[in-house]
């Protein structure tokens, strides 16, 4: 318990005024003592009146899990049996480091009945996200005394990739293959698996006819073919340290991780790709092989991958490109399509990456993943107005256009690139996926 403002300015105001009356006959000097005693009987009437501790009833129920770019709601139930006045309490939770702060909340809790509320987690990073505490605070009924309670939780939340649109797409994918109706017609060029034999019809192409199988069948007949299933799809995480600087996204109401944008984008992908009917594998390298799970099919790899790609830590050193991009080559026995999620700052930091990323590409299909910072495209635009921002504008101008260098290079080697915001590098992603596959690149 400790006094509130209302009490120190009773005490500061009116000491002062007590005081008067002594100033104008010294005999009148008790009239001080009995403000200070009827001030004192005050407090003590406030802390006797106030809500003890004991009486308040608190009950608290986390998320069973939280997704990264997301937020769920931390279930709060207070109650008072027995109290017959209202109560006005301040709720601040006392959350650990992967959760964002949050102000308090003020909850009106009404005689014999109990009060919910919501009060919001929004992780910052994949992990186990701890809710330690909750601190309650009520003033007595005069306003004069303040408590405050530290109501202990120690409870654990685990990080996960945010998977609740991979979910959503799930569910609209769920009646229909996601490349139905990608090719009504496919002929010699467009597949490259036989499928079946078919009568001719006016406007086809020529040279999809079979005429060893028309001579026997005394009729024209044309080659049917169907995209190759069964590919293999690795995603290649990059979990150094540029990868784990936060960046702002337009779907996310706090800025996240690189990784984590790259890892929701990657199972995005997954999703799709193994509806398709390919095999899904990860990889993940910082200065070192973090893991390799092998490609496998059938939809309900999506969980495991979201198992590994939770467990994925924020490295703080540099990635070692030659170390992982050689490895992920040696693993490799079959020509794959290859989408590496990374990032880089200028050429010169990025000669070794392009080095290794040209030998990946002469044996397998290469999709390379970027994402562009937001901040810095409005930094290079924004109108300067001292000269500060003339600085900052030309240092961001000169990071782009070494960004496009990159790019530029990467493109000649014959890789894919998207360097995009957060917020684009899902559609990008599966665009390009969808564009590969029906072309037969792999």
């Amino acid at each position: 318990m400790r006094p509130t403002l209302r009490a120190v300015l009773l005490f500061a105001l009116g000491i002062p005024v007590a005081l008067l009356p002594s100033l104008v006959d010294p005999r009148l000097w008790t009239m001080s003592l009995a403000f200070s005693v009827c001030a004192i009987i005050a407090l003590m009437v406030d802390a006797l009146l106030g809500l003890p501790r004991r009486r308040l009833v608190v009950e608290a129920k986390p998320p069973d899990m939280l997704y990264i770019g997301d937020q769920d709601p931390l279930h709060l139930r207070l109650s008072a049996p027995g109290w017959p006045r209202t109560l006005f309490i301040h709720v601040l939770p006392e959350l650990g480091a992967r959760l964002h702060a949050q102000p308090p909340a003020n909850l009106v809790v009404p005689p014999d009945e109990p009060v919910r509320a919501e009060l919001p987690l929004i992780p910052s990073r994949r992990g186990e996200a701890e809710v330690r505490a909750l601190w309650l605070r009520w003033d007595g009924p005069l306003g004069l005394i303040r408590r405050a309670h530290r109501h202990s939780l120690d409870m654990v939340v685990p990080v996960v990739p945010d998977i609740r649109a991979v979910r959503a797409a799930a569910l609209k994918m769920s009646d229909q293959n996601p490349l139905a109706g990608l090719k009504a017609d496919r002929f010699v060029g467009a597949g490259s698996e036989f499928e079946s034999l078919a009568e001719y019809r006016q406007g086809q192409d020529h040279r999809a006819i079979d005429w060893k199988a028309s001579a026997r069948h005394r009729k024209l007949l044309v080659r049917q073919y169907r995209a190759e299933r069964n590919h293999q799809v690795i995603l290649a995480f990059d979990t150094g340290r540029l990868m784990g600087e936060p960046i702002a996204s337009d779907t996310s109401a706090t800025a996240l991780p690189k990784l984590d944008a790259a890892i929701n984008s990657g199972l995005l992908l997954a999703l799709y790709s193994l509806r398709a009917g390919d095999r899904v594998g990860l990889f993940a390298f910082d200065e070192q092989v973090r893991q390799f799970i092998k490609p496998a099919g059938g939809v309900q790899t999506i969980h495991r991958l979201q198992r590994h790609t939770a467990a994925l830590r924020y490295s703080p050193n540099e990635t070692n490109f030659t170390l992982g991009l050689s490895q992920l080559g040696r693993q490799l026995k079959r020509r794959s399509l290859i989408v590496i999620l990374t990032d880089f700052v200028d050429t010169i930091t990025a000669e070794l990456m392009l080095d290794n990323l040209s030998r990946l590409a002469r044996r397998h299909v290469l999709i390379f993943v970027s994402m562009r910072d937001p901040s810095t495209a409005d930094l290079a635009r924004q109108v300067p107005e001292v000269i500060l921002d003339v600085h900052r504008s030309v240092v961001a101008y000169d990071l782009l256009r070494e960004r496009e260098k990159v790019i530029l290079r990467l493109r000649r080697l014959g890789i894919y690139c998207i360097d995009a915001n957060p917020a684009a590098i899902g559609p990008a992603l599966l665009n390009r996926y969808l564009d590969i596959k029906r072309r037969e690149l792999v």
